[in-house]
Order: C-alpha cells, then structure tokens, then sequence
C-alpha cells in the first residue's frame, strides 16, 4: 500500500464517525455481506458513510493492510476497527453494538 493510499484511508476513518467500507453503494450493495452490514447499520439508525472499494483498487486492497482484515465489508466506529459482517451481526445480535455505538456517542438519528 502507497503512503498515498494509507493517508487517505486515514483520512475517511478519521472523518466520519461511523464508516462502512463496502462493494457497492448502500442504496445498491454489491454482495450478501455488504447488503448484510448495511441492514445491520439501517436498523441501528445511525448515520453513517460508506466506502465503495469498487471504485478504487488502492482503496479495495489498501484497506487490507490498513485494517489488517482480509475481507470487505470493514465497519469503523469513531476511527476504531470493528470487524465484517458476520462479526457485526454477532455484536448486533448480543447488543454489543448498540451498545459500542452509545459508548462511542453514536446517536440513532432522529
């Protein structure tokens, strides 16, 4: 990963506070785990942004190594790494991450 790539993916995690980096949009997600994490986050009701790696290689491979995770989608929360899907559904599951969102200031929006 360039030092190009690494700085604006450091960028978007740093300026958003719930950011979703996806395949696809979430009006059209590109594959089950993206449509997955954005029903997960819809159903929270917080406001987030998302990512479509499809559009950028060195964002799709950079965001990799960034995270140290090997598969999209990647959720972060106020510049801390949650994990993917099957871990976001887990925490859902459990209220972890309606919990996490609360200890993090992420109100649902109105």
């Amino acid at each position: 990963m360039t030092d190009d790539t690494q700085a604006r993916i450091q960028q978007l995690v740093d300026s958003n506070d719930v950011l979703l980096f996806m395949k696809g949009s979430p009006l059209f997600p590109q594959c089950g785990f993206s449509s997955r994490a954005i029903a997960i986050l819809n159903h929270l009701g917080v406001e987030f942004e998302s990512v479509d790696v499809l559009q950028d290689q060195g964002i799709r491979q950079g965001i990799k190594a960034f995270s140290d995770w090997p598969t999209i989608p990647q959720l972060y929360v106020k510049g801390e790494f949650v994990g993917g899907s099957d871990i976001m559904m887990e925490m859902y599951e459990s209220g972890e991450l309606t919990q996490l969102m609360a200890d993090k200031g992420v109100a649902a929006s109105a």
